[in-house]
């Protein structure tokens, strides 16, 4: 396949936080860029940077040789490549569409099935970690399943939103990879929350802990950058809890289908959902901290 580089005709499709970000840095590497979302204000900023608008996805998806999408979840990413006014209406035979939304894997795989039978086009699953400042820095993380020489001809899309990109077989593998990145993530989270909730409940400085435990082997991520928003009360999202929670049914979901025996995956998937029905679905994933400190007796970190 020939090979995407700037200045070729990119489309973009969803501008939330993420997918703004994303079509920002595509639109910086120099790609000809179209957008289309269910809001158009969302686009004012890109359009003043030189993007062209769309008034569906089907007329952003024409003549583009790669089309990007962010949506919220599976029956999103359907309507959009498949609806009315879809992209599957308007995309050129040999084309990629990159679907960076974390969806289920099964459903995933069928859309590329889908969309090469009946238009000849090529569909990577490609969710990405990094949260909203990986993608505005463009050092996200892109997980990726589908046709391998579509993946190696989109390198360079790739390299304008992320750090690194890494096929990991076909279509819906990159979803089953993302799902183990969200279940890693807030199991940690359920364990680095209570351990801070036993700090606090046995008299230590939260923060002189996270401190201390930085600088042995219970050094991760999570233990950098959740707790430390949990301590200093910055839970705007981020990345909303009541995503993280779907993201979790879709890991629960992989694991019955794979028949993974997956006894963390099952709690932290239970405490996302308690704590978007606690009330802090809009919150910040890490909101959990307050979760798991109401439920062990401890006020909020002055």
């Amino acid at each position: 396949m020939t090979p995407i580089t700037p200045p070729a005709p990119v489309a973009f499709i969803g501008l939330g936080v993420m997918g703004a970000a994303m079509a920002t840095n595509l639109r910086r590497a120099g790609f000809a860029l179209t957008v289309h979302t269910r809001s158009r204000a969302k686009a004012a900023t890109l359009e003043a940077q030189g993007a062209a608008w769309a008034e569906s996805a089907a007329g952003a998806a024409r003549g583009a040789a790669c089309v990007g999408l962010c949506v919220p979840d599976t029956p999103d990413v359907e309507a959009v490549l498949f609806g009315p006014g879809g992209v599957a209406e308007g995309i050129a035979p040999g084309a990629v569409v990159i679907d960076f939304s974390s969806i289920a894997a099964a459903p995933a795989a069928g859309f590329a099935a889908r969309l090469l039978a009946e238009r000849g086009a090529h569909l990577l699953d490609s969710p990405v970690s990094g949260g909203p400042a990986g993608a505005r820095d463009g050092t996200l993380t892109c997980m990726v399943g589908g046709d391998r020489a579509a993946f190696d001809a989109a390198a360079a899309v790739f390299g304008a939103v992320g750090r690194s990109a890494t096929h990991l077989g076909p279509a819906g593998a990159g979803q089953v990879c993302k799902s183990a990145n969200q279940l890693i993530i807030t199991a940690t989270m359920q364990a680095v929350f209570e351990a801070l909730a036993l700090g606090r409940k046995a008299g230590l400085d939260p923060e002189a802990m996270r401190q201390a435990l930085l600088g042995g082997s219970a050094r991760s991520a999570v233990l950098e950058a959740h707790a430390k928003r949990y301590l200093d009360g910055a839970l705007q999202p981020g990345f909303r809890a009541e995503l993280m929670r779907k993201d979790m049914r879709l890991a629960i979901g992989a694991a019955r289908d794979h028949g993974v025996f997956a006894p963390s995956t099952a709690l932290a998937a239970q405490m996302m959902e308690a704590l978007v029905n606690s009330g802090r679905g809009g919150m910040d994933s890490a909101a959990l901290g307050e979760l798991v400190a109401e439920l062990s007796g401890v006020a909020k970190p002055d």
